[in-house]
């Protein structure tokens, strides 16, 4: 998905004005499929300022840095990755 950047609401206000003039033309010259189509582009438009609003209020979340546990698997108890462990029928 697509985020954008608030600082960028200027212009998303000049792409809005751009697009409700080319509706308003669209209409008057009786242009019903490219009426329909800016219709939708206004809408995803608008959901999309909304996804912004709410974005700006989320504040990042700090996860820290991972530690090494204590008395974890060394390097050598580790098995390849893709590899599988000894069965029972692999020792006959």
């Amino acid at each position: 998905m697509l985020t954008i950047n608030p600082k960028m609401f200027p212009r998303l206000d000049e792409i809005e004005d751009d697009l409700l003039s080319r509706r308003s033309r669209a209409a008057h010259e009786r242009w019903l499929g490219e009426v329909e189509g800016l219709d939708l582009t206004l809408t995803f438009l608008q959901q999309k300022r909304e996804q912004t609003q709410r974005l700006i209020h989320i504040s990042p979340v700090n996860l820290g840095m991972p530690g090494i546990r204590p008395g974890g698997p060394s390097s050598a108890d580790r098995r390849p990755q893709g590899s599988r462990p000894p069965s029972a029928s692999d020792s006959r």
